[in-house]
């Protein structure tokens, strides 16, 4: 059994933020578009739930899993998290420039509570059951796990796997998967306060321009950190691995610029249609061709441009989602069972599948059957998690909204304002 090397978000991890807990149902005077927020005002044209992007996350967690269990037949299946952090980065980054735009402001204390509630309760659960395990039942894979599930719920995994130059020790091993989780909500911790300093002080265009220079900054300093020795302080650090997270947010950024009507997003959305499926055909062939975590895979090419070249690919895929939904991708990732799961479940899937193929892998279950067995009850322990943890506190926290227009390939006929109320489903 393979040692974890990534995880789910949203959102990926996604990891979905209901952005009807963001927006009020009826604007104020005072909430009405003001400032800067006027350079955003197509913002409000997205929104809705993307049905893509849930089956894009089902696509990427089940690579995971695959990833992590039969790790040969998919030695690069760790760029499924590229496709987590880019879907991340633009989610989070759309629902906060569609709240300023609306509003001037982002509630920060609202958001943060909202992303507390979404990925900490069940990670906790997680990570006592895991705690659990280790102290009650003599199992040789949840030795000392309680020390695992201590970090992982303190979402540091990826700091202390970043500073292992050598080959990753047993302290994160039994929840090493939750590395990625550390790397997400540590931007969310900061990207909401860097990004409203942006809106606050520079002009719409401006703040394009600064997203856009600090993708580039990661790649800039993994240049300069690289060296063998330094593959896992690259790979599991917040500051080298943020770039794949910012490459998402620019996309929404730049969707929120462009008009309904302005000739930009007609030809955006035709080139993101016509390229999605390539863009998905490259990321496939890295998840079966390129080892990415082993050694053999630690490359300056990869561990440099590599990560940003995987977002790129990433948010080319992600934009066809959200701007053609009637390409045949978007049509074969909207299918409703895959966004259903994708929506509830991928990530308890992802938090669960490490722990439980451990598990199984200590009763003894192996060979063939690990992946169908592991598969099999990863599900049902994220299905427990969805029903008895996650979905009763997400009710809790909802209340009724305005709602937002989806954005559609076809709907370049009017430009939408911040101040009209414009129907779409809840993201």
């Amino acid at each position: 059994m393979s040692t974890p090397h990534q995880s789910t978000v949203d959102e990926a991890a996604e990891q979905s933020l209901d952005v009807r807990a963001a927006l009020p149902l009826v604007p104020s005077p005072a909430e009405r578009p003001r400032g800067n927020g006027r350079g955003f005002s197509s913002a409000l044209r997205g929104g809705g739930r993307v049905a893509g992007l849930d089956g894009l996350r089902t696509v990427a967690v089940v690579l995971v899993i695959v990833y992590h269990v039969e790790p040969e037949l998919v030695p690069g299946g760790s760029v499924a998290v590229d496709v987590f952090f880019t879907i991340s980065g633009f989610v989070i980054t759309r629902l906060l420039v569609a709240e300023y735009a609306r509003t001037g402001r982002i509630g920060l204390w609202s958001f943060y509570r909202r992303r507390w509630l979404r990925l900490v309760p069940a990670m906790l659960a997680m990570c006592a059951v895991t705690a659990l395990l280790s102290v009650a039942l003599p199992l040789p894979l949840f030795d000392g796990a309680w020390v695992a599930a201590a970090l992982a719920a303190a979402s540091v995994v990826n700091l202390v796997r970043a500073g292992e130059p050598g080959p990753y020790s047993d302290l994160t091993a039994p929840l090493s998967h939750t590395w990625s989780l550390g790397v997400e909500e540590q931007f969310y911790l900061a990207w909401p306060l860097l990004l409203l300093v942006l809106l606050r002080h520079a002009t719409a265009r401006t703040v394009l321009g600064w997203v856009a220079a600090l993708c580039i900054l990661p790649v800039l300093w993994r240049m300069v950190l690289w060296e063998p020795t330094a593959a896992h302080r690259i790979y599991n650090g917040p500051d080298t691995r943020a770039d794949q997270l910012l490459v998402g947010a620019l996309l929404a950024v730049v969707l929120a610029r462009l008009r309904a009507a302005d000739p930009r997003l007609a030809l955006l959305c035709r080139w993101a249609g016509r390229l999605c499926w390539p863009a998905l055909a490259l990321l496939g062939l890295v998840a079966w061709q390129i080892p990415i975590t082993e050694p053999s895979g630690w490359n300056p090419v990869w561990y440099t441009v590599g990560f940003l070249a995987a977002a790129v690919l990433s948010a080319g895929v992600v934009a066809a989602q959200d701007l053609c939904p009637q390409s045949w991708t978007s049509r074969l990732l909207s299918v409703p069972a895959l966004a259903w799961v994708g929506r509830n479940l991928s990530y308890g899937m992802y938090l669960w599948h490490y722990p439980v193929v451990r598990l199984l892998f200590d009763l003894g279950v192996d060979g063939g059957w690990l992946l169908p067995t592991g598969a099999a009850a990863t599900v049902a322990a994220a299905l427990a998690s969805y029903v008895f943890v996650e979905r009763p506190l997400l009710r809790r926290d909802r209340f009724r909204v305005r709602r937002l227009e989806p954005a559609r390939c076809g709907a370049f006929t009017s430009p939408v304002t911040s101040e009209s109320p414009r129907p779409a489903e809840p993201r």
